[in-house]
């Protein structure tokens, strides 16, 4: 990878104060199950990310940031395989002793070397370090709007 290409996977960490803070524990358990099971249906039973068939899918909240207005905003939720997971979330992965599972994943699907794990890790890191010196995060779930029925987006009961 000469040029820093984009990656098909990529780590995404999240600031440390938006640690916890997901989907799951915003939503009611219905309505959690509404967004990933849209999600897994998109998926036609491929993990979005490798394209492996997988019998078993996981939701993966998708998030942006913007650091001038300290908006993290979702994007996306996406049905994804164990082994994309755990590379997307690697610090979880680090802590559980399942690094070296994810860093053959990484390679496979971006089709790199370690050096190029170790150069994307890095870069991970810098974007992790800039996210973390905001101090407090608002959330921007415009996304759900197209969960909601268009009755109720419109203020009618």
């Amino acid at each position: 990878m000469e040029k820093q290409k984009r990656l098909k996977l990529d780590f995404e960490l999240v600031p440390d104060g938006c640690w916890y803070s997901n989907l799951r524990s915003l939503l009611s358990k219905a309505e959690w199950d509404v967004v990933r099971r849209e999600a897994y249906s998109r998926a036609n039973g491929r993990c979005m990310i490798c394209g492996r068939p997988a019998t078993r899918l996981e939701a993966h909240e998708k998030w942006s940031y913007d650091i001038a207005t300290a908006t993290q905003k979702l994007e996306d939720v996406i049905a994804v395989c164990h082994a994309c997971h755990s590379v997307i979330h690697i610090g979880r992965t680090q802590l559980m002793g399942n690094e070296d599972m994810a860093i053959k994943h990484f390679m496979k699907v971006n089709a790199c070397t370690y050096a190029d794990y170790i150069k994307a890790l890095g870069k991970a890191n810098e974007t992790h370090k800039k996210l973390n010196e905001i101090g407090e995060w608002k959330l921007d779930l415009r996304y759900l709007r197209k969960f909601v029925d268009k009755d109720q987006q419109n203020g009618v009961q």
